[in-house]
């Protein structure tokens, strides 16, 4: 699966959503008290990877609220995100451009979540001049930002020192996986393997040089934004993955995204931004080893419970952050 083949997929962005009348009643009576109204409409999302419930709902008293519900029948991770997100979202300073969390609800298997509205939709594919604007202003407020006090979020170099290990599961992975690897990534992959003792050592940097103490989303990407280009306004969604760290992180990471749905050169866009100003050549490369490991390792994996697209997307985006890569080695 290359860039081109998900740049254009409607797919791309999408789980396996359930409908209003798929949650159990229960649930569903749970969520109308916790709104305070009943609920006589639904909008489904139509973007992001997480599965479970997630729609704006019409209340009879004519407001409105965004509610994601999920449990683990949807995926046995969904509930331990949502409720990492309950814990984000008390975290996040007022100046950050993100949708207020206005009540949650947890019994042990349903976990509910419910967000002000916002107005927008996610960029287009292949990403339009203005959409990136408003996307990186948000980014470099988002530099600047740090948690409130209190926060219980993890730092940056712990979260990345236990997930960013990819090029090493590679490399001591049997012949015919990393094989496999290769031939999925083309052109690209024949040089990761004839570099991955460097790739590993790159890697092995990568917690190091994303110290810091600032606001990291970490997992943004276009379906994690919603633009509202009537108000000149972006929304910055889907915050689970949130830690503290390099301020310049959230840009590194978002850019092979960008980069494979048409929005530019991420070298250049990356080195045009204030934040990374005097940063160090090697901390980028080992931010991206790690990334790039992350996603080609992830790739191989089998599709995750209610998640089928996300393999082709990670795959995807390894081949775009590794074609960065490639350029700073």
């Amino acid at each position: 699966m290359s860039a081109d083949d998900v740049l254009g997929s409607p797919l791309a962005f999408s789980g396996q959503r359930l409908d209003w009348r798929d949650l159990p009643r229960a649930v569903r009576s749970r969520i109308a008290e916790l709104a305070g109204a009943q609920v006589t409409a639904e909008i489904s999302a139509n973007t992001g990877f997480s599965p479970g419930f997630a729609a704006v709902l019409e209340l009879a008293d004519g407001r409105g609220v965004f509610v994601k519900a999920v449990s683990p029948e949807q995926n046995p991770a969904s509930p331990d995100l949502a409720r990492a997100e309950i814990r984000v979202a008390a975290a996040l300073p007022p100046e950050v451009p993100a949708p207020k969390m206005l009540w949650s609800d947890d019994d042990g298997e349903w976990v509910l979540l419910g967000f002000e509205v916002v107005h927008g939709r996610a960029p287009e594919s292949p990403w339009r001049p203005a959409d990136l604007e408003l996307a990186l202003d948000a980014l470099a407020v988002l530099a600047d930002a740090e948690p409130l006090p209190g926060h219980q979020l993890p730092s940056t170099d712990v979260t990345l020192a236990a997930e960013f290990t990819g090029w090493r599961q590679l490399h001591a992975a049997a012949p015919e996986i990393r094989r496999e690897a290769a031939e999925q990534a083309g052109e690209l992959g024949g040089w990761a393997w004839e570099n991955l003792e460097q790739l590993v050592r790159w890697e092995q940097d990568s917690p190091r040089v994303s110290v810091g103490g600032a606001l990291v989303h970490g997992d943004l990407r276009a379906d994690n934004m919603l633009i509202d280009h009537e108000h000149a306004k972006i929304a910055l969604v889907d915050w689970p993955h949130a830690s503290v760290g390099a301020p310049w992180l959230d840009l590194a990471f978002m850019l092979p995204s960008v980069s494979m749905q048409g929005g530019g050169d991420p070298q250049d866009l990356f080195w045009s931004q204030p934040v990374t100003d005097g940063l160090p050549v090697d901390h980028l490369r080992a931010a991206l080893a790690g990334m790039s490991g992350r996603l080609a390792y992830g790739s191989l994996q089998p599709a995750p419970r209610g998640i089928p697209n996300l393999r082709r997307f990670q795959r995807a985006q390894a081949e775009a952050a590794l074609s960065w890569l490639r350029e700073l080695a």
